[in-house]
């Protein structure tokens, strides 16, 4: 079952994070670095606390990512392996990936 949260963003300088947060405690994190040209972000982590599993959280922060992507023009590298499986099942997000 999926329940729908807001995903917050930020960014510093070149890293930056899509995350969850009740009460300002994170529950839920996508961090991610953009490179030195700033035309791509590189998903390096996602972490999902015990109370958010099995959610649709993980899928939650990633979309948001490419939704920043499409907005920012720009292009995404799934490292992370939630972030690469999450992508590899959902081909309508090729347009944003990094070839």
């Amino acid at each position: 079952m999926t329940t729908f949260f807001e995903v917050k963003h930020e960014q510093f300088e070149r890293k930056g994070s899509f995350f969850i947060e009740r009460d300002g405690t994170r529950l839920a994190e996508m961090t991610y670095s953009r490179t030195p040209d700033a035309k791509h972000f590189i998903i390096d982590h996602t972490e999902v606390s015990e109370v958010l599993k099995g959610k649709g959280v993980g899928r939650q922060l990633v979309q948001a990512s490419v939704e920043y992507a499409r907005k920012e023009k720009l292009s995404i590298m799934p490292l992370c392996p939630f972030a690469k499986a999450t992508f590899d099942k959902t081909p309508e997000w090729s347009d944003v990936l990094w070839k």
